[in-house]
């Protein structure tokens, strides 16, 4: 309880100098704490983190592209990026988040089938570029979120809008849930229940439809820039790796922060 309080009024200490630091042109507050992000999307249900969605954002020669951010399963635009986002916005970047795949209480997003969640984004990057008069966009995002922008690139017309995609341990090859989706397999029935209740989750266990016509032909499409950014103790996802056309890969021996 003294935790979650103490979350709460750091949250709503954080927006009011949120405010001060915009009227007075300062640098945004960058806080890297979850409780707080939880706190702070409580008190804004399907709200923006501090830095994002600024419609007088225009983009500078420094950083010519807006960075679209696209938060993972069950996750929303504020947990997600409570400090990323404002640390973006501190160093020059216009930047964008958005909730998508169904929104549970204000809080639980990103569970709609997969397919449905890239015509979201796509929505998002026209609606960006076209507030900014950008020519492309660069995309980050965590597990669903770093691997649901390739459907939008492969389908739905993406990679001409799309300078780059960095996904941190995104679910490209699908993931067993460290062997909970393995498990289940061996209950018939089991999946289609998981699928149900969350498609977004079904979508993404190893070997589903989705992933396996996800990857036909290719994990990339040309004239787009990918990079991929995982540790060795993420469990939510898992073969994150991207291969061909130049793709970087990286490995952390440590957590995500």
């Amino acid at each position: 309880m003294r935790i979650t309080r103490w979350a709460a009024a750091l949250a709503a200490t954080t927006s009011l100098l949120a405010v001060s630091a915009a009227s007075a042109g300062a640098a945004l507050p960058v806080i890297y704490n979850f409780p707080t992000a939880i706190a702070a999307s409580a008190l804004q249900p399907g709200g923006s983190p501090l830095g994002a969605d600024d419609p007088n954002c225009h983009p500078s020669a420094a950083h010519p592209r807006p960075v679209v951010l696209v938060n993972g399963t069950f996750a929303n635009q504020i947990t997600s990026w409570n400090a990323i986002s404002p640390l973006l916005k501190n160093n020059g970047y216009c930047v964008y988040t958005f909730n998508y795949g169904g929104l549970f209480l204000g809080q639980i997003g990103a569970t709609g089938p997969i397919a449905a969640s890239a015509g979201e984004l796509k929505t998002e990057v026209d609606q960006v570029l076209a507030q900014t008069g950008a020519a492309k966009v660069d995309v980050v995002g965590w597990s669903q979120g770093g691997m649901m922008p390739r459907y939008y690139l492969k389908n739905l017309g993406g990679a001409s809008k799309v300078n780059a995609l960095i996904g941190l341990a995104p679910s490209n090859h699908g993931t067993t849930l460290s062997g909970l989706a393995t498990l289940a397999g061996y209950f018939p029935g089991a999946l289609d229940l998981v699928g149900a209740a969350c498609p977004a989750c079904g979508d993404q266990v190893r070997g589903s439809s989705f992933i396996t016509a996800l990857n036909a032909g290719g994990d990339t499409v040309p004239g787009v820039r990918y990079t991929v950014i995982q540790s060795t103790y993420y469990v939510g996802a898992s073969g994150g790796d991207i291969a061909r056309h130049g793709a970087t890969n990286r490995l952390s021996f440590g957590a995500l922060v």
